[in-house]
């Protein structure tokens, strides 16, 4: 989409939009880090009453904050997704609004169009061949168990982390990716995130702190490592070292789904292979938008409309909530307008 275009579309969507418009298996082991024959609430908080989860389950999500379903995507499915991603690194299709990211190690000498010199794509809401996956009904029959029936997809990515070039900065922080998102309830919210191939610590899997969704979103900044830092890899400095600590082994279609206030990153890749996942974040279309103004998301939003008005023309004095406004895809149910 071009620049003038863009704009356009927002400022059209901008004028129609409401006060509160929300727009935007298996438990899996913990090595004992996590007990969910130990919790008994007296309500649920966290999932919502179906049919889709057993009693097991819900618990195990209630006091973990996350749930690994196993073999959950198809071979075919995820085979087409790679695929896709191949053209969109190779310059054949050029879906609207992507942005492409590229490790900080990588010198721009070598940025030339290569799945080696892309360490991820985000925003694909309009590559209808990666967005499918947002629709899966497999994927929505689970996310309807934390969002409830009306289900926006908000954010999406196709993570690539490359081998690490030896400066250790294919990890990821541990953060909460409450941080990046102006609407609220965060119970409401919850992100699909599948293994495109078996994922271990040697390829940096995901790390999750079990429990800490209990808590409150934690400040983020920047974290001070010699090696560097990719754009908008936030990490929180203010947590419980001593908390236990997860990795999230994975075999390919494994799907993982967790609230956005659970602690979590990913090591360096210390293969020579790329490690791929997909995934998108998802909301109930009641969400409300909060003004990040004076809180600690605040740096992200002035951060990420300036890379938002240079790569596509969104207006300087947009604001992270049209900016979610702007991307996000109704995939199941109705579009709540208020």
């Amino acid at each position: 989409m071009n620049q003038s275009r863009a704009g356009a579309r927002l400022r059209t969507v901008l004028g129609h939009l409401g006060q509160h418009s929300a727009g935007a298996g298996v438990a899996y082991p913990t090595s004992g880090a996590a007990s969910p024959n130990s919790f008994h609430p007296p309500q649920f908080q966290y999932t919502r009453d179906n049919n889709v989860l057993s009693l097991e389950q819900r618990q195990f999500y209630e006091e973990n904050g996350f749930l690994v379903i196993k073999n959950l995507v198809s071979d075919a499915d995820i085979k087409r997704f790679r695929s896709e991603f191949e053209r969109i690194c190779q310059g054949e299709v050029k879906p609207e609004q992507l942005m492409i990211m590229r490790d900080v190690a990588i010198a721009k000498s070598e940025r030339v169009p290569s799945e080696k010199t892309v360490s991820k794509v985000q925003d694909f809401q309009e590559d209808k061949e990666l967005f499918r996956y947002c629709a899966l009904p497999e994927i929505l029959k689970y996310v309807e168990c934390f969002t409830g029936p009306n289900i926006m997809a908000v954010h999406t990515m196709l993570i690539n982390k490359p081998p690490d070039a030896g400066k250790k900065t294919s990890r990821h922080p541990l953060h909460q990716d409450l941080h990046y998102f102006p609407f609220r309830p965060s119970n409401n919210i919850v992100c699909a995130w599948t293994a495109m191939e078996h994922i271990d610590e040697n390829n940096g899997c995901l790390c999750v702190l079990p429990g800490t969704h209990k808590g409150h979103l934690k400040p983020h900044s920047y974290p001070k490592w010699e090696g560097g830092v990719n754009l908008m890899f936030y990490g929180i400095q203010d947590y419980d070292e001593n908390c236990p600590r997860v990795h999230l082994v994975m075999e390919k279609g494994d799907t993982v789904f967790f609230h956005p206030l659970l602690i979590h990153g990913s090591g360096w890749n210390k293969t020579q292979g790329y490690r791929k996942a997909i995934s998108c974040h998802f909301a109930s279309s009641d969400c409300h938008y909060i003004d990040v103004k004076g809180t600690s998301q605040e740096t992200f939003e002035r951060e990420v409309m300036e890379v938002a008005n240079r790569l596509h023309g969104i207006p300087k004095d947009a604001t992270l909530r049209d900016l979610y406004i702007f991307r996000g895809r109704l995939v199941k149910g109705k579009r709540i307008n208020l």
